[in-house]
């Protein structure tokens, strides 16, 4: 499967151990993910070299391409938010993970859209978790 997994860049990098464990995960299980690089140390160094169009165009891209997104959304951020509602509208499956005791966007918590599913964990094994029942439910459903 092809996932575009989301992440906050800018917004912060506290939970860069979580998104570095689902993205490890989703290549482990065999799925492509283009955007892996977003839970490395170094994406900051990375995405400078990248200009905004051309990021845009390139991100864009790799959502119309991609069967779901994964986003994971502890830490808030605006391109994050722009990627799953782009998604939604595509008629894509997402998830929207987050640790169970952070406030989330009720723009995420409150959407109704039978395609977007909500992912509250305890930790990052939680959060595998979360991501391996909506791969799996995914699947089901295909």
């Amino acid at each position: 499967m092809n996932i575009y997994f989301s992440c906050s860049l800018i917004g912060g990098r506290t939970d860069e151990g979580v998104y570095g464990a689902i993205v490890d995960y989703l290549l482990a299980q065999g799925h492509r993910v283009p955007t892996a690089h977003l839970a490395r140390s170094d994406v900051m160094a990375l995405e400078q070299a990248v200009k905004p169009a051309e990021a845009y165009r390139r991100d864009v891209q790799w959502i119309e391409e991609a069967d779901v997104l994964i986003a994971e959304v502890s830490t808030p951020s605006h391109g994050v938010g722009y990627e799953i509602a782009l998604a939604l509208s595509l008629g894509k499956q997402a998830l929207c993970c987050y640790q169970q005791d952070v406030r989330v966007s009720k723009m995420i918590t409150g959407n109704t859209d039978p395609r977007l599913t909500l992912g509250p964990y305890p930790d990052a094994a939680g959060a595998l978790r979360v991501v391996r029942r909506f791969l799996e439910g995914i699947s089901e459903s295909v």
